[in-house]
């Protein structure tokens, strides 16, 4: 590679590549106009779902946007330009906003494509570079996704401008965000399985119940206090009473008693437990159980209902979990 350009160019090309892109983002603030204002009271106030159009680059940036849709609160559907003339319109129905997509607005996938469209007397949302063309004339609202060129050296591979098509519809999506009052844990409902959906509802006793809850009461022996912690594989055992927690044994305890103890023939549970460890309801979230780990140092967490003991919950399952 260094025998065809140099490392420092290649740096060059890619800085200004960024900035060019950025320059023409930066410009399309200035086409926030009324027509936007009123695609987004439209699409706000929808009672179907959006669906989104495009052919080929264009396509790709219709399935982000429609992903984002949906997963923001705006039921959203893909329908590829080029098939929608071959029974794809099918997806249409009545109450469906349309949004689309293209640079040029006179692609012959469009020009077939409108006048179908415009007989479904479904709004047409356009987002395209050309005011000028055949998919701006005919459509309802238009949104300006001018470009003055794309980043490639020919001005030909679409860069800039689907750049600039994506940021357009975030700019959508996040306006009906906003006035949806779309809040984090309206987010986390549309994804039970990412990590955000995981810090609003996984809850301690999900993790706890997949351990073992070791146990041992004040008078056990040292033997089954070692014993307990190894079969129980959490590195710490409850001292309980009656399902009431007297204190916790970490292998940690044991390896100073160990240390600092020649005679331990008649040591108990009693004399090794820490009083007064460190719990957590087992109702509570479970980025909760990480604060509390994180304020006091400690791995381990021992989980109560109703200041009864009922296991525990150790940092590598929140580590499993992917929320640490």
């Amino acid at each position: 590679m260094k025998d065809l350009i140099s490392e420092n160019k290649i740096k060059e090309i890619a800085k200004n590549s960024i900035i060019d892109q950025s320059k023409a983002i930066k410009n399309l603030a200035n086409f926030i106009d009324d027509s936007f204002l009123k695609s987004i009271e439209i699409i706000y106030n929808c009672k179907g779902r959006v669906v989104v159009t495009g052919v080929g680059k264009s396509a790709i940036i219709a399935n982000k946007i429609v992903a984002t849709m949906n997963s923001t609160g705006t039921p959203s559907i893909f329908m590829h330009a080029g098939d929608a003339i071959h029974g794809d319109l099918g997806l249409i129905k009545n109450g469906d906003i349309i949004i689309c997509i293209s640079k040029s607005g006179n692609t012959a996938e469009i020009k077939a494509l409108i006048p179908i469209l415009k007989q479904t007397k479904n709004p047409i949302v356009a987002i395209t570079g050309n005011k000028s063309s055949i998919l701006a004339k005919n459509a309802d609202f238009v949104l300006n996704s001018y470009v003055e060129k794309e980043v490639c050296r020919n001005n030909l591979a679409p860069t800039t401008s689907t750049t600039a098509q994506i940021v357009i519809g975030d700019a959508i999506a996040i306006c009906l965000l906003e006035l949806r009052k779309f809040t984090k844990d309206d987010f986390a409902k549309f994804h039970p399985g990412g990590i955000l959906g995981k810090k609003l509802f996984l809850k301690v006793k999900d993790l706890s119940k997949k351990n073992e809850s070791p146990e041992v009461n004040p008078t056990s022996s040292l033997k089954d206090v070692i014993l307990e912690i190894s079969h129980k594989r959490l590195g710490v055992t409850a001292v309980t009473l009656d399902k009431k927690i007297l204190g916790i044994i970490t292998d940690g305890d044991l390896r100073r008693m160990l240390s600092n103890t020649d005679n331990i023939n008649n040591i108990s549970a009693m004399d090794i437990m820490s009083k007064k460890p460190k719990t957590i309801n087992q109702n509570s979230l479970a980025v909760e159980a990480i604060e509390l780990m994180k304020l006091n140092e400690i791995s381990s967490l021992l989980v109560v209902d109703d200041d009864k003991y009922i296991g525990v919950v150790h940092i590598h399952d929140l580590i499993n979990e992917g929320i640490i």
